[in-house]
């Protein structure tokens, strides 16, 4: 997203829309209703995290031509395709015909009836593949949801178009991007329950399949609020996180939403796989001009763009990118308080978190913004936070500290005013979480402190 004070995504989430359903890209699927009896406790009573990664999990859902696999990171792959279906790419123009199968989550009964809803994924797609994530939901009021699509993804940009799908609405919530929203929550109306859906597809007769590794979503209910109680500081720790600026990027590949001023997703999603360990290769970045200085963040831009969206700022899409690297994972959740993160710093864990703020409600920055993403990596003595902030002008200046108050404020807050003195809406504590595959037993304890598995 750009630093620019300009509308995003984020700011029209409360505007009532015309109802119009978008059509799903693959057949319909009648599975069965059983509930989901392993659902996760509800983090700080206002977020419910639900994963699907296990063995279990995953023959647990409802398959029609799909399989489970089991293994050091069990998944969901095509077994037998129940059928073919023609795909029209909006963004090429051109249809295409695909194999398919399908696997249907059970029902999860969110412990937090929820306003929101942001589902994210890992996956391998190869060559030849792609995959599509629906939800369904049950309503307080016991009317259910159409499927909506939350993201046709695939690692690459060759076979598809990555894409989320506007015009989703039935006149009570509305996909905006990557997140499901009540339309009118001070009706009182919640998501009470839901379902997710996973098509997998394939070129007709290939051999080879997507594998998803792991589905979340991440349902919340966050109080409209524009500030927030203050934490007491607790941790002094500093991560040591590669440093990349989108601001040396300007200019450079404008067709993924104008160039490097807009890159602050991709470019903190770089910063945080390369923390741990991950690395492209020299074939996987000769694409990219080699008079440009950080390609790879070049790379991290492309491959996390979403042409409907036309910008790199989708958080599940990043969160997906980030699990291409080996033994990766990518989630897209909500944190409560600062508290939170310091137990992940505690634990080795940066995170990447999302807000929005006038000039002067963060010292030091120098800029606003109406939607940008910046990495936590760690905190000083005084429990001030220090950041990894690609709205930089080098790579050398993207370390920052800043005030724990206005910091703490500006990401929690529902609301706030913007340049103009309209009120718009805040991200409530929105944050991509990069991780092993397989945790330390204090990277798992701390990822399920703050309601993550």
């Amino acid at each position: 997203m750009s630093r620019a004070e300009q509308p995003s995504r984020r700011t029209v989430l409360a505007v009532a829309v015309a109802a119009a359903v978008a059509g799903s890209a693959g057949p319909a699927n009648a599975a069965g209703n059983a509930i989901d009896a392993a659902s996760d406790e509800a983090a700080a009573g206002q977020v419910d995290n639900r994963a699907w990664t296990t063995y279990s999990d995953w023959r647990g859902g409802t398959a029609k031509g799909t399989r489970a696999v089991a293994g050091s990171r069990p998944g969901v792959v095509i077994g037998t395709p129940a059928g073919t279906t023609a795909y029209p790419d909006p963004h090429t123009g051109t249809t295409a015909t695909w194999e398919y199968a399908i696997w249907t989550g059970p029902v999860h009964k969110l412990a937090v009836p929820s306003t929101e809803v942001i589902a994210s994924w890992n996956a391998h797609t190869p060559a030849g593949t792609w995959i599509q994530i629906e939800l369904k939901g049950t309503y307080s009021d016991g009317t259910a949801t159409p499927w909506y699509v939350m993201g046709r993804w695939a690692a690459g940009d060759g076979d598809i178009k990555r894409t989320s799908v506007d015009d989703q609405t039935d006149g009570k919530s509305t996909i905006w991007t990557d997140t499901f929203a009540i339309d009118d929550p001070s009706t009182g109306l919640r998501l009470a329950s839901y379902r997710l859906r996973l098509t997998l597809y394939r070129k007709p007769g290939a051999k080879n399949t997507p594998t998803v590794w792991r589905l979340d979503a991440m349902g919340s209910d966050v109080p409209d609020r524009f500030t927030v109680p203050a934490s007491t500081p607790g941790l002094a720790r500093e991560l040591i996180v590669p440093r990349y600026s989108q601001e040396i990027h300007v200019g450079q590949y404008p067709e993924y939403d104008n160039g490097g001023e807009a890159w602050c997703s991709p470019t903190s999603s770089q910063m945080i796989i390369e923390y741990w360990g991950g690395r492209l290769t020299a074939e996987q970045l000769a694409w990219v001009d080699p008079s440009y200085a950080d390609p790879q963040v070049c790379h991290a831009a492309r491959y996390t763009y979403d042409y409907q969206y036309a910008g790199c700022g989708n958080w599940p899409f990043n969160a997906a990118y980030a699990a291409t690297f080996k033994d990766l994972q990518g989630v897209v959740t909500r944190l409560g308080s600062l508290t939170d993160l310091e137990t992940l710093i505690a634990a080795g864990i940066p995170a990447i978190t999302s807000q929005s703020f006038l000039k002067e409600e963060l010292t030091g920055a120098g800029y606003g913004t109406s939607g940008h993403l910046m990495t936590v990596i760690g905190f000083t003595a005084e429990g001030d936070v220090i950041a990894n902030d690609p709205a930089s002008p080098s790579d050398a200046e993207v370390r920052r500290v800043y005030q724990r108050r206005e910091w703490e404020n500006i990401w929690l807050r529902t609301k706030r005013y913007n340049a103009g003195g309209k009120v718009v809406s805040g991200t409530g504590g929105v944050c991509y979480l990069y991780f092993p595959a397989c945790p330390t037993p204090r990277q798992r304890e701390a990822l399920a402190a703050v309601g993550v598995r």
